[in-house]
């Protein structure tokens, strides 16, 4: 028969353990906090603060959000504004060039019927006009017209198949500067009278470079595909081409890397002037010389 523990008998320490935790539900630490915050009137939680702060970091966050788009969008603005503004200036002072070129060439054509009238009135002012003539012709002055040779020069084709970066570095199949200088100087060669690249006529001090990506031919820029007006005789000029060294050469390079080279007779090709020539220097003829005497010093 087992007896009944005795009040006030001696208890194990895990029977106290268990007591206390059944007794005090709350951590003594709590306890003291929320004393403490009491004792202080009562503030807002902690939590409750961070969500006010995290609430706070996103409105002004969202402010700078729309105070840069705003920023960024009056900057877009104001450079298309700008850009449209140019390009106003630039059509608007383009059409005043050509204007004033028209203008020009307006002013050079009654010069010269003018002074063509005054020469045509002696017999020496004829010769003059007639060694002016022959001048203006060597050098491009006006305008030609008649049968000749029309050569066409292009790049190669691109193909689906190549390489875009190898074939950007790569410039076997493009026309470059040396290949229209072949062609030009073999026309003059083979008998042509005038010359032009696309519409840009050529005249004894004409240069042909390459700058960039660009072909220019006194300096004006010329683009693919390239076309090349000789005026003369198209049998003979055709007949002198082809038996020139650097027109098979060019037509070798052509036919390994796939560039255009065509030339076609022309019954009539219509070259435009050149640009007059700058002049650099000059130095009056004495009057008193005889017109046959040789003009250089001493002579």
């Amino acid at each position: 028969m087992t007896s009944a523990p005795r009040p006030g008998g001696v208890r194990s320490l895990g029977a106290s353990l268990l007591d206390d935790v059944l007794a005090e539900t709350l951590d003594p630490a709590y306890a003291q906090a929320a004393a403490a915050r009491a004792a202080r009137g009562g503030t807002t939680p902690p939590r409750r603060w961070g969500r006010v702060a995290v609430a706070g970091t996103m409105a002004l966050a969202g402010v700078l959000v729309a105070v840069t788009y705003d920023q960024a969008a009056a900057k877009e603005q104001g450079r298309q504004e700008i850009r449209a503004a140019l390009v106003r200036d630039i059509q608007d002072e383009s059409e005043v060039s050509d204007q004033l070129a028209v203008q020009l060439e307006d002013l050079r054509a009654e010069v010269g019927r003018t002074s063509d009238d005054l020469l045509a009135a002696t017999a020496v002012g004829q010769r003059a006009l007639d060694a002016l003539g022959r001048a203006e012709q060597g050098t491009g002055a006006v305008p030609v017209t008649g049968p000749g040779l029309l050569v066409t020069l292009a790049n190669a084709e691109a193909d689906a198949d190549d390489d875009p970066v190898a074939g950007a570095d790569n410039g076997a199949g493009r026309v470059r500067d040396g290949d229209l200088q072949q062609v030009v100087n073999a026309l003059w060669a083979s008998g042509a009278e005038a010359i032009s690249i696309n519409g840009q006529r050529l005249g004894p001090t004409s240069a042909i470079r390459f700058a960039g990506e660009a072909v220019l031919v006194d300096f004006r820029p010329v683009t693919n595909p390239y076309e090349i007006s000789a005026v003369g005789d198209p049998d003979a000029l055709s007949a002198a081409f082809l038996l020139d060294p650097e027109v098979r050469a060019l037509a070798w390079v052509s036919k390994n890397y796939g560039l255009q080279f065509d030339f076609a007779k022309e019954d009539e090709l219509s070259l435009p002037a050149a640009s007059p020539p700058e002049l650099r220097s000059a130095r009056p003829l004495d009057p008193r010389r005889d017109a046959g005497a040789d003009p250089s010093p001493g002579g």
